[in-house]
């Protein structure tokens, strides 16, 4: 994965959350601020490869969408058999193309990507590509999931409709008016279904990814991973254990 000068990130950062508009929420449906948790848990791979994450990016890709997660994702895990450390998830960018977008050098296009358990959509321009992906890959995957406005194309896809779902709060009131099929959630750091998933702004992607690992490896290892990245937030922990 290609580097990122932190002066470039942090100013595709600021970029984007100009760019959102400041509206109204009123109407939409409110919960705590934490996240809604209606999935249950998933299996790894049973040869104990790692769980594959295929990332798609154009665009306008927002960093830190997939970095938070990956950063989760990627952590520390000690094998004590083969002794090294063997992370439980791979993360691999795809794009329409495969030459460089934003500063991102795709691993795979959309057409020779390996199938993945975890589609993770960051906010981005997007296109048509992306969504006959998402189309195609929903199906299969364990979890489709967005972060922050990523979740625009989750909903054009047509992978909402008739289900909760979150994004950046600033967009909620937007959004509610451009996917009225889709019943948007106010407050939540993220809304979780058994196969879709949507995460609010930017570090919400982490408690989504946390949840995530959770699922797959129970709540106890999820917390050592948030212990090990410092991660204080507690929007992930959602129910009892």
């Amino acid at each position: 994965m290609a580097g990122l000068k932190r002066r470039d990130f942090l100013s595709a950062c600021l970029a984007t959350g100009a760019a959102l508009p400041t509206l109204g929420l009123a109407s939409v449906q409110k919960v705590g601020s934490k996240g809604i948790a209606e999935g249950g848990p998933l299996e790894p791979p049973k040869d104990g490869s790692p769980i594959l994450v295929a990332v798609p990016v154009s665009v306008g890709t927002t960093w830190i969408d997939f970095v938070g997660p990956e950063a989760a994702f990627s952590t520390w895990h000690y094998d004590t058999v083969e002794k090294k450390h063997k992370p439980r998830f791979k993360t691999v960018i795809v794009a329409e193309k495969p030459d460089p977008v934003d500063g991102l050098v795709p691993d795979f296009t959309f057409e020779n990507v390996p199938a993945c358990q975890i589609a993770l959509v960051p906010a981005q321009q997007g296109s048509a590509a992306l969504l006959d992906w998402l189309r195609r890959v929903s199906k299969s995957a364990d979890i489709t999931m967005s972060v922050c406005i990523g979740a625009r194309h989750l909903a054009k896809a047509g992978l909402l409709d008739g289900l909760k779902a979150t994004t950046h709060h600033e967009s909620l009131a937007q959004f509610e008016k451009e996917y009225p099929s889709v019943m948007w959630v106010r407050g939540a750091r993220f809304v979780e279904g058994p196969k879709i998933s949507t995460g609010g702004g930017l570090t919400a992607g982490i408690d989504l990814a946390l949840r995530v690992t959770e699922r797959y490896f129970g709540r106890d290892w999820a917390k050592q991973v948030a212990d090990h990245i410092e991660y204080q937030s507690t929007g992930w922990i959602v129910g009892r254990k």
